[in-house]
């Protein structure tokens, strides 16, 4: 009986390890996924600018900057489209939004115990700025995601 026992603890210990290995590796999968984004999204911003460039348009302008979203070949499948800041709580977790009176793009995340706002906000928000050049997507804030800086 006393085997049997031991047998069950160290099963037991090994389960809990493993699952909070599990919880890790969704986190950092959940990170790589938002760096991905982000980074398609300053891709298509890019693009935009060196087209616009090269059919003599002129730079980009902030006010008149649409959805960065649109510039996508296809849109992720967890954007949940135009939504103001105030109603982004509302937004299912692992979300990806547009505030168009800000001109911010936004991600709600799926495990929010890995992500740190210093303000405490659950969204972190990326500010579509710039005035010559192609536009950039700036954090907000110095969002911090399993130790590692999301910006």
């Amino acid at each position: 009986m006393v085997e049997w026992s031991l047998m069950a603890g160290v099963i037991l210990v090994l389960a809990l390890v493993f699952a909070r290995k599990v919880q890790v590796v969704q986190g950092q999968s959940e990170l790589a996924a938002v760096q991905s984004t982000l980074g398609a999204l300053r891709t298509a911003l890019i693009f935009e600018h060196l087209q616009k460039s090269t059919l003599g348009q002129g730079p980009s302008v902030v006010g008149t900057q649409r959805n960065p979203f649109e510039l996508l070949g296809r849109l992720p499948a967890n954007y949940r489209g135009e939504i103001s800041r105030a109603s982004a709580s509302s937004a299912p977790p692992g979300s990806w939004l547009f505030d168009r009176d800000c001109v911010c793009v936004g991600y709600v995340p799926l495990y929010p115990k890995w992500f740190d706002s210093p303000s405490g906000n659950t969204v972190a928000w990326y500010r579509v700025s710039g005035t010559s050049g192609p536009l950039q997507l700036l954090a907000e804030e110095a969002y911090v995601w399993q130790d590692q800086a999301l910006n």
